[in-house]
């Protein structure tokens, strides 16, 4: 789900868009292949969820939008972004507080 690159971490990310509210639900996958779901308000039109997406996920790790990336999976519920000088267990540690008060 969450992994430490040159500069940063990447995060895999499940969406889900036109929920009630932008929120992290859970977690699904196993090894490799595990993402962070999160509900996402905005609907899938015209990149409003990701960029929505974008700003929960800066919002959450405590960074600016400038720094969170979508690397890949622009058109898919399946995503992975790059945040850009977020060391692996500051990241770890702020997404494992959220899911559990989620």
């Amino acid at each position: 789900m969450i992994r430490a690159v040159a500069g940063g971490v990447t995060l895999a990310v499940r969406a889900q868009p036109g929920a009630n509210k932008t929120a992290i639900v859970g977690v699904c996958g196993e090894g490799n292949a595990t993402q962070l779901k999160i509900a996402v308000q905005a609907p899938p039109v015209e990149g409003k969820a990701n960029m929505a997406l974008v700003g929960f996920v800066a919002e959450t790790l405590g960074v600016a939008k400038n720094k969170v990336e979508l690397i890949s999976g622009k058109l898919s519920r399946s995503k992975v972004f790059l945040i850009k000088g977020v060391r692996l267990e500051n990241a770890s540690t702020l997404l494992g507080q959220w899911i559990k008060t989620s």
